[in-house]
């Protein structure tokens, strides 16, 4: 399989004229890409040669933070187009508990509207209205109504929280084959059509893709357990397999290529009002779980995602549209700590099992005479008590968890809610900040949990690989918060900065390009793009 795909292949149009550069762009593009952590961004930028290199050819910040604790993918999302932290959008983890949720399952998707009826966490009803504050697309339409705003991702939680509550195209991969969108929705042709060059590319199969020599040197196959091994894979895919297509380069060609025909087929940035393409880029992510990110798996996902933002950005080229763009992601992510062992990391460990909430529940349980399961929750992040424990019996119920997790060699810290309510907002730069300053801004009152479990450095929150995932993301260290954001456009001046930012900072700073006033209250700022004296700000 080479690292060219039909898909985008297929959109290459006639060429429009160059349209002349007007101040404001015309259209805006932003991409995504889940779990790109900086780490791996600076691995492999000196060979990219396609469409992250025009990237770098813009202003560049190597470190920017998903600044807060929850370095998940639903919370990462939600803060790139609100200028949002979580605690002010309210998505504080891909899933939480409510126990006032009016069904039995207490579990809320991030994405997902509880009052349908016969609804679950699993089996949802995707929405937006979870998410507490309006996006980037919704200021635009607030200002020009006629502005459209299309949003495109591998995830409905990536599309959902991007695009916000006002979209004119929204449309997201269901996980068997297909890009789907709200019910009663009509799809675009350019959907149809790609929807039926995905189901005729799956039942393909797909020979292995060749290795450039620097995926060689990364091929190695590392022991996981139970015969199975990771680190050599070249995506090699049986006919009919939609998961391993999930887990492939093929997938964010699919994702890209549909952002770009429907950039196409709806001359978005040809109106009188600027327009909005967001795209969430899955792939990495998939790929990081199921693989890790230092074989040669992640090598030939980090090359042919150059080549597709390449085809991309020829596509656009092509309209003869100003358009500018953003690249960050939602997330940063860990290596496997098999292989992390093996490079010089001897500490790398799996979470203790016995760390999980239904576990420590059960010591609680016992040591203080009570009946039933008190906790709620994971081995970390947030931690609920139950509601039906009440009065003192709350008060020690929390103590003597706390008192278990903090003992445990695997914790780092664990924060109540009154601590963390106690914590401002914090102002400095995030690379500065305290555990409970990033516990802070992921803390949203009626969502987050009675108290928050830090789990030391370099532990893998997945204690058998054998099972599932191998690798994961999620903790409150910057190997999970740090991601690049990369801007361009045709004719600006590059420039590197080194120095943090947020990804909430995003929002504004396309919001001072297009000169949109920032309609409500949030806690990033505009970024200055001009690599002069001059304020792009202003």
């Amino acid at each position: 399989m080479k690292l060219v795909g039909p898909l985008m292949a297929a959109l290459t149009l006639l060429a429009a004229p160059a349209a002349a550069q007007t101040a404001p762009p015309k259209l805006v593009v932003v991409i995504a890409v889940d779990q790109l952590s900086a780490d791996l961004f600076a691995e492999y930028r000196g060979a990219f040669r396609e469409g992250f290199a025009r990237l770098l050819s813009g202003a560049v910040f190597p470190s920017g933070y998903q600044s807060h604790a929850a370095t998940e993918t639903c919370p990462g999302h939600s803060t790139i187009l609100t200028g949002a932290r979580p605690s002010r959008t309210g998505i504080v983890a891909n899933d939480w508990t409510d126990f006032s949720a009016p069904r039995e399952d207490k579990t809320v998707y991030c994405a997902e509207d509880t009052s349908v009826p016969g609804s679950t966490s699993s089996n949802y009803t995707v929405s937006d209205k979870n998410l507490k504050v309006p996006t980037l697309g919704e200021w635009m339409k607030g200002a020009s109504p006629g502005s459209r705003v299309v949003s495109v991702a591998g995830k409905d939680r990536a599309a959902v929280m991007m695009g916000g509550h006002k979209v004119d195209e929204l449309w997201w991969w269901d996980g068997k084959g297909a890009f789907v969108s709200y019910a009663g929705r009509a799809a675009p042709p350019m959907v149809a059509r790609m929807n039926a060059g995905i189901a005729a590319r799956i039942a393909e199969a797909q020979p292995a893709m060749d290795l450039p020599a620097m995926c060689q040197a990364r091929s190695r196959a590392v022991s996981i357990g139970g015969g199975k091994t990771v680190g050599d894979g070249r995506f090699a895919r049986a006919a009919g397999d939609a998961r391993a297509y999930r887990a492939s380069p093929e997938f964010d060609e699919s994702i890209l290529a549909l952002g770009a025909g429907l950039a196409t087929e709806m001359m978005l940035g040809r109106g009188p009002h600027a327009d909005l393409l967001i795209l969430g880029a899955s792939a990495t992510d998939y790929v990081g779980h199921s693989v890790g990110t230092e074989g040669s798996e992640m090598c030939l996902q980090m090359l042919a995602l150059d080549h597709s933002l390449g085809q991309l950005f020829a596509v656009l080229d092509k309209s003869g549209v100003d358009y500018a763009v953003v690249l960050t992601a939602d997330h940063g992510g860990h290596d496997l700590p098999e292989r992390i062992r093996d490079h010089a990391q001897p500490g790398a460990a799996r979470v203790d099992p016995q760390l999980n909430a239904g576990a420590i529940g059960k010591g609680v349980a016992a040591a203080l005479g009570m009946s039933g399961q008190p906790l709620r929750g994971g081995s970390f992040g947030d931690v609920y008590i139950d509601p039906a424990v009440t009065g003192p019996q709350r008060a020690r119920v929390q103590a003597e968890a706390i008192r278990r997790y903090a003992a445990h060699p695997q914790v780092e810290a664990v924060f109540t809610r009154a601590q963390i309510e106690a914590t401002p907002s914090p102002e400095s730069p995030p690379e500065t900040w305290s555990l409970i300053q990033r516990a802070r801004a992921s803390f949203s009152a009626g969502r987050s949990g009675d108290f928050v479990v830090a789990l030391k450095p370099r532990v893998t929150p997945i204690p058998d690989p054998t099972k599932g995932y191998v690798a994961t993301h999620g903790s409150f260290w910057d190997y999970d918060r740090r991601v690049p954001i990369l801007f361009w456009r045709k004719g600006m001046t590059g420039f590197e900065q080194p120095l943090g930012v947020e990804t909430v900072d995003i929002a504004p700073t396309l919001a001072a390009l297009l000169r949109l006033p920032v309609p409500v209250e949030i806690d990033g700022r505009c970024l200055d793009l001009d690599a002069g004296p001059a304020d792009s700000c202003k």
